[in-house]
């Protein structure tokens, strides 16, 4: 049986619930809800196990806070015994519009503090990723605010459908592999139906 260790990126504290920085924690609830799990509080995290098609998913909420998420991904694939090319990070990206995700194999972590703080804690860049576009849509020096607040009403049915498409994503990294899954995720180009 294979096992893979997801990783949602998010912040602690209902004020950050349901936020843009947070879609990673939105990701992994949708996923762990369609297949019958739930999270309990467990070390530096919230956790579930999951099952699939003979896959084990340990999803993985961190409770350290963004910019301290390396030391539970470390633990729990240390715990876990997950091998490095088996995890996948789910984190916002302001660099890419609404309408697109992107997956990759390795990359920097482009100023997000989350992933600065996994590479630090691993020692390399190299670990697959699941970037949620959040667009830039903010004033100059309201980045912040913008990272932080909530979806805008007309935005909300497009990311409910692109965490659903990101919940079929993590479906297909896990069945077919990073290689395959790349070649379709990057691809979409995710509209309001």
């Amino acid at each position: 049986m294979s096992k893979f260790l997801l990783v949602g990126l998010g912040n602690v504290g209902a004020e950050y619930a349901h936020t843009r920085h947070n879609i990673g924690f939105d990701v992994l609830d949708a996923f762990v809800i369609k297949h019958g799990g739930f999270f309990k509080l467990d070390r530096l995290a919230e956790v579930a196990e999951v099952k699939w098609k003979g896959k084990t998913f340990i999803c993985v909420k961190p409770t350290t806070f963004m910019n301290l998420s390396g030391k539970a991904f470390k633990y729990w694939m240390d715990k876990e015994k997950v091998d490095l090319e088996n995890t996948l990070t789910i984190v916002d990206d302001l660099a890419l519009p609404t309408s697109k995700i992107r997956l990759r194999a390795s990359g920097s972590d482009a100023g997000h503090n989350g992933l600065k703080d996994i590479q630090l804690t691993l020692g390399t860049d190299a670990y697959p990723k699941l970037r949620f576009g959040i667009g830039n849509h903010f004033a100059k020096g309201q980045q912040i605010d913008f990272v932080l607040g909530k979806w805008a009403l007309d935005e909300r049915k497009l990311i409910d459908i692109k965490i659903q498409n990101c919940v079929e994503v993590i479906e297909s990294f896990a069945a077919v592999g990073l290689s395959r899954t790349m070649t379709m995720a990057n691809a979409l180009d995710i509209k309001e139906s």
